[in-house]
C-alpha cells in the first residue's frame, strides 16, 4: 500500500484544522443571527379602506398589498382612537382605559420654545416634571427586543407624545432614534431640525419654525401657501427614510452578529395635507379634486416607501429572515374636506350634526370618495368600529403562510407579548396584551376574551364572539351590537339582550378601573 509522506499528511491535517477553526466563529455567528430581523411599519391615521387589498379604487397600493397577499391579513385588528393612546398601548402592552399616570400624555408644542429662548435642557426638565418616570420593573416594547439580543431603532414620530425626551426614549428600549420629539411639529413636513439620539440635527434649507404646517381646509390662499416652496428644501419623510435605511445597512446582521428591530412610526398620511409633488399615478385622475390628489399622494408615498424597505432587505440579502409588519394607529380621518363635497368633524355634507346614537359618520353621508373607513361607521377619535379597526399584515417569507386571512381578534396592545414569544423571551403576565404568535405560525393561540379601548365618546368592549358594547358618555347611553351580522353597527340590541348588556357593562366598568371618565382616554398634561 502506498502511503502519503508524513510531511504531506501533517500539512493536510493542519489545513483541515484551520478550516474547522475558521468555520467555528462563522457557525456561531449564524446561530447568533438566527432570530429574525423585525420591521414594524406604523402608519398614521391610515384607514384600511385606503388600501387596494380592501378594494380602494382611486389609487393603487401594490407594495402594502403585497405584504397582505404574501403574508397574513388580520380582519379584526384594533388600534386605538387616536395617535397618542395608540402608541402608548403599543409600547406598553396595556390598554388605554386604565386612567392614572401610566400613560401620561404631555401636551404638544413645547419644542417650539427652542426658537424662543429655552434650552433643550430646560425643555427636558419641564417634560420630566409632568411625565412621571417609569416604574423600575416596567418593561416596554423596545426593551423586549433588547432583552433578546436585538439592536433597536425608532424612526419618525417618536414615542407616544405628545412630547418626549432622549432619556425617555432610552428608558423605553431604543438604542437609536431619529425624528420628531414633539407631535405638534409632526403636522408640518419641512422641519428646520429633528433629533438623533438626543442631538439636535439642523436641516439646511428648511426655514419654517412651524415646519411649514398648513390648514386642514383648502382655499386658493391655502393652495398658494402649500405650493410656495420657499424654505422647504427637504421633506421629512425623505430624510427619515434615508436615516432608517442607513441604520439597516450599518446594523447588517452579518456585521454585528445581532438581529435588528426597527419601529417606523411614519407621519404619513396624517394631515394637514402636504406633499412635494402630486404622484404621477394621480395627476390626471378625473374623479379626484386637486385636494384629494394631494392627500392620495401621501398614501402613495407611504406605499412607495414600503417598497423601498422591502427592496433594501432584498439588496442586503436578509429578506428571507426578516418579518415585516404593517399596521396603523387608528381609523380613518378626513384631511381633504371641501364644502358641498366632503365633510369633516361631526357633520354630514349638508352641515347637519351627528347625534352619535342614531346618526353617525360614514363614507356615504360624509361624501368620502375614498371610503377610507372601509364602509364602517365612525372615524378617528370615535368608538364606532371605523375609529379603531385598522389594517394589519404580517409578512415572513416561507414562515407565515402566504395569502392567509385571519379572523382572530387582535389588538395594538397584544404586540408586546407577541414580539416576546417570537424573539424567545418570557411573556409579561402583568400586561393586558396576549401573544398571537401561534396564529402566525399555524398553532393554537391563547385567546383573550375581549378587547377594550377608549374614545372621545367613551369606552367600548368587543368580545371574541363579536358582541360589542359601546358607551356614549355624554348622553349616558349604552348600545349593544353583534358585529358578525352588523358590520355598520346599525342594529342596537341592548333592549333585546339585557343580560348580555349588563354583563359586558360590568366588565367594561372594571377595565376602566371603575371610573367611566377613564374611558375617554389618557389625560393630556400641560408642561
Amino acid at each position: 500500500m502506498n502511503r502519503p509522506p508524513l510531511l504531506y499528511t501533517t500539512k493536510l491535517l493542519f489545513i483541515q484544522l484551520l478550516f474547522i477553526l475558521w468555520n467555528v466563529p462563522q457557525c456561531q455567528a449564524q446561530k447568533k443571527i438566527k432570530k429574525p430581523n423585525i420591521v414594524l411599519i406604523y402608519a398614521d391615521d391610515l384607514g384600511r379602506g385606503m388600501l387596494g387589498t380592501y378594494g380602494q379604487k382611486m389609487l393603487t397600493t401594490p407594495n402594502i398589498d403585497k405584504l397582505a397577499s404574501q403574508g397574513m391579513q388580520f380582519e379584526r385588528a384594533y388600534g386605538a382612537m387616536y395617535c397618542a393612546p395608540a402608541r402608548a398601548s403599543l409600547l406598553t402592552g396595556m390598554h388605554d382605559c386604565h386612567g392614572g399616570d401610566a400613560m401620561t400624555i404631555v401636551k404638544a408644542g413645547i419644542y417650539k420654545e427652542l426658537d424662543n429662548g429655552l434650552t433643550l435642557e430646560e425643555i427636558k426638565a419641564k417634560i420630566h416634571k409632568v411625565a412621571l418616570p417609569a416604574e423600575k420593573g416596567e418593561v416596554f416594547l423596545g426593551e423586549i427586543a433588547q432583552k433578546a439580543g436585538y439592536t433597536t431603532g425608532q424612526f419618525g414620530k417618536l414615542e407616544w407624545g405628545f412630547a418626549t425626551t432622549p432619556e425617555r426614549m432610552e428608558r423605553h428600549g431604543w438604542d437609536h432614534h431619529f425624528g420628531y420629539y414633539d407631535h405638534l411639529r409632526c403636522h408640518g413636513f419641512y422641519p428646520p431640525f429633528l433629533f438623533e439620539n438626543g442631538k439636535k440635527v439642523d436641516i439646511p434649507g428648511n426655514t419654517h419654525v412651524d415646519c411649514a404646517k398648513t390648514t386642514e381646509y383648502d382655499s386658493s390662499e391655502n393652495f398658494k401657501d402649500r405650493w410656495n416652496m420657499e424654505g422647504k428644501a427637504v421633506y421629512s419623510e425623505h430624510i427619515i427614510m434615508e436615516k432608517m435605511l442607513g441604520f439597516m445597512e450599518a446594523n447588517h446582521p452579518q456585521k454585528t452578529n445581532k438581529p435588528f428591530f426597527i419601529y417606523f412610526p411614519t407621519q404619513l398620511p396624517h394631515g394637514p395635507t402636504m406633499v412635494p409633488e402630486v404622484h404621477p399615478e394621480l395627476a390626471n385622475n378625473p374623479n379626484l379634486t386637486q385636494w384629494e390628489k394631494e392627500y392620495a399622494s401621501m398614501v402613495k408615498m407611504l406605499d412607495d416607501d414600503v417598497g423601498r424597505i422591502y427592496s433594501k432587505l432584498e439588496e442586503m440579502e436578509i429578506l428571507d429572515n426578516t418579518i415585516i409588519v404593517f399596521t396603523s394607529d387608528n381609523g380613518h380621518e378626513i384631511y381633504y374636506p371641501e364644502k358641498g363635497r366632503t365633510s369633516k368633524n361631526n357633520v354630514n355634507v349638508k352641515g347637519e350634526e351627528f347625534d352619535n346614537i342614531t346618526t353617525r359618520f360614514n363614507s356615504r353621508v360624509a361624501g368620502d370618495i375614498f371610503d377610507g373607513n372601509d364602509g364602517m361607521s365612525g372615524k378617528k377619535r370615535d368608538n364606532w368600529e371605523g375609529g379603531v379597526r385598522v389594517p394589519l399584515f404580517w409578512y415572513w417569507k416561507d414562515h407565515i403562510k402566504a395569502g392567509t386571512v385571519s379572523d382572530q381578534m387582535v389588538s395594538n396592545y397584544d404586540f408586546l407579548n407577541t414580539l416576546a414569544e417570537i424573539v424567545g423571551v418570557p411573556q409579561r403576565d402583568e400586561k393586558d396584551g396576549v401573544s398571537y404568535a401561534q396564529v402566525l405560525f399555524g398553532g393554537t393561540p391563547k385567546l383573550r376574551d375581549y378587547t377594550v379601548y377608549s374614545s372621545k365618546m367613551g369606552p367600548a368592549l368587543v368580545t371574541q364572539e363579536g358582541w360589542k358594547l359601546r358607551y356614549f358618555l355624554k348622553a349616558d347611553v349604552f348600545q349593544l351590537y353583534y358585529l358578525p351580522d352588523d358590520y355598520e353597527e346599525v342594529n342596537d340590541l341592548a333592549q333585546e339582550h339585557p343580560e348580555t348588556t349588563e354583563k359586558l357593562k360590568a366588565t367594561l366598568f372594571k377595565e376602566c378601573n371603575e371610573n367611566w371618565e377613564n374611558g375617554i382616554g389618557p389625560v393630556q398634561k400641560k408642561v
